[in-house]
């Protein structure tokens, strides 16, 4: 493409690690490119912010939800959504290295093919609520849901992306000033009041089956501000007024998900994911809606007087996809309360009129006469048909509707633990066909049944096709290479790059040799050492094992022993004694006289502890002093460490030592008085 090859990014080594190979997408905060992650050898979607966000006066606030995306998610496993590998900035780029999802988004697909069919517009809602309800049982509530990101693979499976504008339900309230996201899914009451909850993302995911079932958004304007004042003061119209042929039931099922009132809803996505589950069993929806009137353009009015028209099956060129690009971007709004920079205060002029209340009560006692006008004049023709199969085919007949023809139904077999032949086999004996996909499961084995829908013990029509799941085993995934011995940072890194998970918290052990914070065992879920087994199933949780360092230990007083016996006291707690000598005169020889460190210190396994130990008292060789100047004899016996003591002889003295009272070559103390007899 020719955007491609003239983005500074593509070819661009990000971080020394990931290697832009070309642009994915652009949208109004970040872009997102195919990149190759040199370290692990693999794709990746590496999602970089524009620089202008972060040098804008709410450059934080958009750092901090890019690094929010990436700690939410992280806190987040399931395959249907988009995992984040790492998160980082290089010079003055933030990105994100993600999973990249090969295949398309649902806004793709419904610029190309306009309305889709029930069947598979209720699969691609049912894998939305299965991954909203993984965060939303983690408190955590999406508050983006639209069809950009919805990510569909080539396999057909549904990856929920971007959790930017993700927050926890305690961070729900409306203590700031400012909401985000795309106007044409905002709840009512995120408009109104800024606060929001798990409800919120079932009012979008409402909205977003409306938009599929009917091939259009419910609400239009020339200005996000009149799409927002409708969904506070308008009831989601029925996707059966622009889809005829749509049943009763689903105009119920998308009322429900998008009432206006919060307390009307499915309370999060695991109650919204029941309904359409209760949906798929009372109606067959395995085929196409028949008869339904075409749609035959999706027209985006995000701003006025620029409708930009695509007629369904159009193959979309690159002008086309960055005008959409830029509508999409226009109404990602920011609406802020009391300010007047962008868009709309929250709450100002919103609010739902006085009248409101009455006019939703008109509005549904409008709607329910069409509904029940639709189901009294099916009920007609049931009759009708039932009265004319009566009057031709008689008695015989209607058995053989209800025995053997369409009327007939049976009951869907206990299929666990087959493998395909013998599942395809029993549902062939109970009239039914079979349909195969596969799923991982950790404790069915490889090739047998793990559920079907409908589901073991319920009614389904003869002839009827049943979805088979069959199991592929458990998920493994190889353990990093080298996790023994890593940091705690590095080895949370490199489990979440093979899409394992460190448990929190780890716990803690000393070590003699390991530094503090090294991985020393890595455990398994079931308590088995997971380097030893090399493997687990992706999202188990993985109990590091950290070195504490070495342990403490308090110093004993060692004053008075001996080398040898200190040095076996201390053997058990790998402390190591070092020795020097001192004379001593108080002190036998031999015993310790001082330590470093001080008893009752604290040290640790296998420290040293330096001691003086004595040499008892010093002994000097007498000198011959004799004939000597006292001076002289005096020096000599002082440099030794004796104490001179000068004894005259005569009158006329020489100042010569006659005398020494040692004689020399005897040993004597130091300290010893000697004395000198002089003439």
């Amino acid at each position: 493409m020719a955007h491609t090859l003239t983005d500074p990014l593509v070819g661009r080594l990000i971080d020394g690690r990931y290697e832009v190979v070309s642009r994915i997408a652009r949208g109004g905060m970040a872009t997102v490119y195919l990149a190759i992650d040199r370290r692990l050898d693999r794709e990746v979607a590496v999602k970089v912010m524009h620089p202008h966000l972060a040098e804008a006066g709410s450059g934080r606030d958009f750092v901090a939800r890019f690094r929010r995306e990436a700690l939410t998610v992280a806190r987040l496993v399931h395959p249907g959504l988009v995992q984040v590998f790492d998160q980082g900035v290089d010079g003055d780029t933030s990105y994100l290295a993600m999973e990249y999802v090969d295949g398309t988004n649902l806004r793709h697909r419904l610029l190309e093919r306009g309305a889709l069919p029930l069947g598979e517009a209720l699969t691609i809602i049912e894998q939305v609520l299965e991954a909203l309800a993984t965060a939303h049982r983690a408190g955590l509530v999406h508050r983006d849901i639209k069809p950009e990101n919805v990510l569909i693979a080539r396999d057909e499976r549904i990856k929920i992306a971007d959790f930017g504008l993700a927050r926890t339900v305690t961070e729900m309230t409306a203590s700031t000033s400012t909401v985000m996201g795309t106007v044409a899914y905002l709840a009512p009451e995120l408009i109104s009041t800024g606060v929001s909850d798990a409800r919120t993302d079932v009012y979008a995911v409402g909205v977003l089956l409306y938009e599929m079932l009917a091939g259009k958004q419910p609400f239009s304007g020339n200005t996000p501000v009149h799409v927002a004042f409708q969904h506070v003061n308008s009831d989601i119209p029925a996707p059966s007024d622009v889809t005829p042929s749509l049943p009763a039931e689903v105009d119920d099922l998308v009322a429900a998900l998008a009432a206006r009132d919060p307390a009307e809803r499915p309370d999060d996505a695991a109650a919204a994911l029941a309904m359409i589950k209760r949906l798929r069993t009372d109606l067959d929806v395995s085929t196409p809606p028949r008869g339904g009137a075409a749609v035959p353009t999706y027209v985006d009015r995000t701003e006025p007087g620029a409708d930009l028209v695509v007629e369904p099956g159009t193959e979309l060129d690159d002008d086309t996809e960055q005008r959409f690009a830029a509508r999409q971007q226009a109404t990602e709004v920011v609406l802020h309360r009391g300010g007047a920079t962008v868009a709309l205060p929250i709450g100002l002029g919103l609010s739902p009129a006085p009248t409101s209340m009455a006019s939703a009560g008109q509005a549904v006692a409008q709607r329910r006469p069409r509904l029940a006008d639709r189901r009294n004049g099916d009920r007609r023709r049931l009759w009708i048909m039932i009265a004319v199969a009566v009057a031709v085919i008689l008695a015989g007949g209607v058995a053989w509707w209800f025995a053997l023809g369409p009327g007939a139904r049976t009951t869907v077999p206990s299929l666990t633990g087959m493998d395909q032949a013998a599942a395809t086999e029993a549902l062939r004996d109970n009239h039914l066909e079979a349909t195969f996909t596969e799923a991982f499961h950790r404790t069915v084995p490889a090739g047998q049944v793990i559920s079907s829908d409908p589901a073991e013990g319920q009614q389904a029509p003869r002839g009827a096709t049943v979805e088979v799941v069959l199991s592929k085993g458990p998920d493994w995934v190889p353990l990093p290479e080298g996790l023994i011995g890593m940091s705690q940072d590095e080895a949370v890194v490199a489990l979440g790059a093979v899409g394992l998970v460190a448990a929190d918290p780890s716990t803690e052990v000393h070590h003699d040799t390991a530094p503090a914070g090294t991985v020393l065992e890595a455990t398994l879920a079931d308590g088995s050492d997971a380097v030893v087994t090399g493997k687990a199933v992706r999202g188990d949780s993985i109990t590091l094992t950290l070195s504490a360092g070495p342990a403490p230990v308090t110093v004993p007083n060692l004053v008075g022993s001996t080398v040898a016996a200190a040095s076996r006291d201390l053997e058990a707690d790998a402390v190591t004694v070092t020795s020097t000598g001192a004379w001593s005169d108080t002190v036998p020889a031999g015993q310790i006289m001082s330590q470093d460190p001080a008893a009752g210190a604290t040290t640790h396994r296998g420290a040293t502890i330096t001691v003086v130990v004595s040499k008892g008292p010093q002994f000097v060789t007498m000198p011959n002093l004799r004939g000597r100047s006292y001076e002289d004899a005096a020096a000599e016996l002082r440099r030794l460490g004796l104490v001179p003591k000068r004894e005259d002889v005569g009158r006329n003295l020489l100042n010569i030592v006659r005398e020494q009272s040692v004689r020399r070559g005897e040993q004597v103390q130091v300290g010893t008085e000697i004395v000198l007899r002089v003439v």
